[in-house]
């Protein structure tokens, strides 16, 4: 039986570009090499390291430079070592700056951050979305003051694909004095990113296409850092552990293929979400999760809808077996039988949030399969 996979925010399809630079590895002399050895191989395993991070920082922009990036196995790890490394370095600094501040939205990889943060010493404020899930500049500014080490404010949400307003609220946090991070793993390759005033910003490969397990952590030099690994001392000691090569040159890859089309792919997969929006909110029964669907103020590529008279666990189900791979929320949080914490801060209640579908998707899906899908879920509500 087909499937048509429709979850790319919970993981993207693996690139030919991937492949490519995968093979083109494997054909290296300095293939399975240690990037850290000081002879002839080990430092040509260095110099394509290297040059992957001058892709990815170029792709980023924002003035970050090569040596900001920390090579980490992925999203998760790299939101740990922004969170509990930026928060111990600064106060190592400063030991009046005590206090972490995250929203209500994060990925569980930021928010179960918290708890271990109070362990270690730190105060956690958490700052809530308004109804649209966007955390408004005055809500974060209300939070803050001169103990506050570091901000944390994802760039767009795994869940609804509501993008924050980054710009203005890393311009507040340092009002304050206090860094900021952002959790960038679904908007990186997706949208033009605006990071002029962010210190810190976490990356991965898989979500755009890459393989599962190399991710990204950029740091500017200027941002206090205390490693949460330790032995080996690479990636300037920041990261212990052997470097995989591999994983980063297809990395680099697929963000050098997304960045190139940004624009044009943005415009294609925005306007088939938009006409997917409208094809599924036609029915009474489903409604957009957001008031604003399509735009700069929401990710392409991500629909997220409410369907009140029905549990998302029994949709996903049913769409599974009509061969449509979707997801209730966050795939991170799956088998929870509790509604979406990211909906529920948003002030949406209990059995609309437990009827929630995420259709996530790039410009490898058609117009053609999402309209199959669209009438596969409509038959199945109605």
């Amino acid at each position: 039986m087909p499937y048509l996979y429709l979850d790319y925010a919970a993981s993207a399809p693996t690139r030919p570009s991937a492949l490519l630079a995968e093979k083109t590895y494997e054909n290296s002399a300095f293939a399975g090499v240690n990037p850290n050895s000081l002879h002839t191989l080990g430092r040509q395993a260095a110099r394509a390291l290297d040059a992957a991070r001058r892709d990815l920082v170029q792709a980023a922009g924002g003035g970050f430079r090569t040596p900001d990036v920390i090579f980490t196995s992925g999203g998760t790890e790299g939101n740990n070592l922004a969170l509990l490394g930026i928060a111990e370095g600064v106060r190592q600094k400063d030991h009046t700056r005590t206090v972490v501040v995250m929203s209500a939205i994060e990925h569980e990889s930021v928010l179960d951050t918290a708890p271990v943060l109070r362990d270690r010493g730190f105060d956690v404020r958490i700052v809530k979305p308004n109804r649209q899930g966007k955390i408004e500049p005055q809500a974060l500014s209300e939070l803050l003051d001169v103990s506050v080490a570091l901000v944390s404010i994802m760039y767009a949400n795994n869940e609804t694909g509501v993008v924050q307003p980054i710009r203005e609220l890393s311009q507040v946090a340092h009002q304050y004095g206090a860094f900021f991070h952002t959790d960038a793993v679904q908007a990186f390759g997706r949208i033009a990113l605006h990071l002029d005033d962010v210190d810190a910003l976490t990356i991965t490969a898989h979500k755009l296409g890459g393989p599962i397990g190399i991710g990204a952590e950029l740091i500017r030099s200027r941002t206090p850092l205390r490693p949460q690994s330790y032995g080996g001392g690479q990636e300037q000691g920041r990261r212990h552990g052997t470097q995989a090569v591999r994983g980063a040159l297809a990395f680099a890859a697929v963000a050098r293929e997304c960045t190139e089309r940004l624009s044009a792919t943005q415009n294609t997969v925005s306007m088939r979400a938009d006409h997917l929006y409208q094809r599924l909110c036609a029915s009474r029964k489903i409604e957009p999760t957001t008031s604003t669907v399509i735009g700069d103020d929401h990710l392409p590529g991500t629909v997220s809808i409410l369907v009140p008279s029905m549990d998302s666990e029994s949709l996903v189900l049913a769409l599974d077996q009509a061969g449509f791979e979707v997801s209730a929320g966050s795939a991170c949080s799956s088998g929870s039988l509790e509604p979406s914490h990211v909906l529920s801060a948003m002030g949406i209640s209990r059995q609309k949030a437990l009827g929630s579908l995420r259709i996530s998707f790039d410009e490898r899906v058609s117009e053609e399969e999402l309209e199959s899908f669209a009438e596969a879920l409509l038959g199945l509500v109605e």
